[in-house]
């Protein structure tokens, strides 16, 4: 079970193309400046399954996956549990929100799990002084745009770049 606060279909905000974004709720973070602080609290928005987020998905059979919020990996395991059936049904990409870094979630054993099933993360807080609206797909300048299996293959951070979109 995922605490969802809504999903959004064939929005073109978090990641190329047309995507359909699950935003959760609840976030340990609370940027300053946040796009979205009515995501923060945790428990709100509806419980939705595995099977009702699918339904949601497969409704936009040309729309690849974004798991945003709130902090999706604050709900790790109800993402991963998620990400497993897109990788078993479908051939989306999987692309990751999250104030936490790379490195942070390689600590902890549910939220590598979940790394492993993205193709891409987008890591780190926002933070307000580094605010720049001309990057893309990210708030401030401190955030990465991470190819998650390059990295993990390379065991270092190898960063995404818009040439690379068809090779994931």
């Amino acid at each position: 079970m995922i605490h969802v606060l809504r999903v959004v279909h064939d929005t073109m905000v978090d990641g190329p193309g047309l995507r359909t974004s699950i935003y959760c709720a609840g976030c340990p973070h609370a940027c300053l400046g946040c796009h979205n602080p009515q995501s923060w609290a945790f428990g709100q928005g509806e419980r939705m399954t595995t099977e009702t987020l699918m339904d949601e998905i497969l409704t936009d059979s040309f729309a690849d996956v974004t798991f945003t919020g709130g902090d999706p990996m604050a709900q790790a395991a109800g993402f991963l549990d998620l990400a497993k059936v897109i990788r078993e049904q479908t051939h989306k990409t999987i692309w990751c929100y999250t104030g936490f870094t790379f490195e942070d979630l390689l600590q902890n054993s549910t939220q590598r799990a979940l790394l492993e099933k993205l193709d891409v993360l987008v890591d780190g807080r926002f933070i307000a002084s580094q605010k720049d609206e001309d990057l893309l797909f990210r708030g401030s300048r401190n955030q990465r745009l991470i190819d998650v299996k390059r990295s993990l293959s390379t065991q270092k951070v190898v960063l995404w770049k818009a040439d690379s979109a068809m090779a994931i």
